[in-house]
């Protein structure tokens, strides 16, 4: 017996719960892919790009999807404050009969990266399957497994969007190992993990209640956006250490066009009032706004450098 289709108003849902306001961060951490395969030299087919950049897309969408669910199943949606960047859609609180139409919707993604994936492994070899398992393992477990795990919780989505997405799709676009897509995907790794910690910090109250256990709760609110600001400062000395060591070119440097945004950010994070801790999200939104665009535009001017090298 086939499932219903999706009513029109089930998929307002489901794009909502894509949150598709942030999932340009999938194509651009690909991207890097893209631009370092260009400098090492490779001429790569328009197929094989849109492709790459698909599957990223929808491994994003697929996260993003079982996240909903899950916090809706959990009852987390029901205590969270939500912010812009925090707290959920809000989709299927308003439209709970959408559950089960957002679930399948995320294991419809999950498909779609599992048949790219194929693709890519049947075109680069059996070496990809590590990057395609551990990928599947992060976003089937993140919500309901990692976000027990402190340390694993933090690492886990710098490791998808970074080292998996950039050094994986590199992979799977060229056949081999690149040490450029190595050196640059160190600032996704560790700006996405910044991103992820420091949206967790206005839902530290909501999240323990329901058994979660990230670094947000384990540091409290102060302590855990100083690191996201040791974090955001980590990705940007990355680049002058990878040039300076032969592993990036000169270009790459035009990321620190971004570093006012950045310095501001690690200000903000470092001088975060006491009343956070007292669940006062007020001071962190501004924070937040910046961190995601300050990520944004790292990235794109790391594509740009790239390219411009290539």
């Amino acid at each position: 017996m086939t499932a219903p289709a999706a009513s029109t108003s089930d998929l307002r849902v489901i794009w909502r719960c894509a949150r598709p306001n942030f999932l340009v961060l999938a194509p651009l951490c690909a991207g890097l892919a893209v631009t370092s395969a260009w400098l090492d030299g490779w001429a790569l087919e328009g197929v094989a790009i849109l492709l790459v950049l698909l599957a990223a897309l929808l491994a994003h969408a697929a996260v993003n999807l079982f996240n909903e669910h899950h916090d809706f199943v959990s009852g987390l949606d029901a205590t969270t404050r939500r912010t812009p960047f925090s707290g959920g859609s809000g989709a299927l609180p308003a439209q709970p009969e959408a559950a089960r139409a957002v679930h399948r919707a995320a294991l419809a993604c999950l498909g779609g990266v599992v048949i790219v994936g194929g693709w890519c492994l049947w075109r680069a070899g059996p070496a990809l399957l590590f990057y395609g398992l551990l990928g599947m393992v992060l976003v089937v477990a993140y919500t309901g497994w990692l976000t027990r795990r402190p340390w694993l919780c933090l690492v886990a989505p710098g490791m998808g969007f970074g080292t998996l997405m950039v050094v994986g799709a590199n992979h799977a676009l060229t056949g081999g190992f690149s040490a450029t897509a190595l050196a640059v995907s160190a600032v996704p790794t560790l700006m996405v993990s910044a991103l992820l910690l420091a949206n967790q910090l206005p839902d530290i109250e909501p999240d323990r209640r329901v058994g979660r256990h990230h670094l947000a709760i384990t540091l409290g609110a102060r302590r855990a956006a100083r690191l996201v600001a040791v974090l955001v400062l980590g990705a940007f000395v990355s680049v002058p250490l990878a040039w300076a060591a032969g592993w990036l070119p000169a270009e790459t440097w035009l990321m620190w066009l971004a570093a006012p945004v950045a310095l501001r950010l690690v200000v903000g994070l470092w001088r975060l009032p006491p009343e956070v801790e007292e669940g006062e999200v007020a001071a962190l939104l501004p924070l937040l706004g910046l961190n995601v665009a300050l990520l944004l535009l790292s990235l794109a001017l790391l594509n740009l450098g790239l390219w411009l090298a290539a």
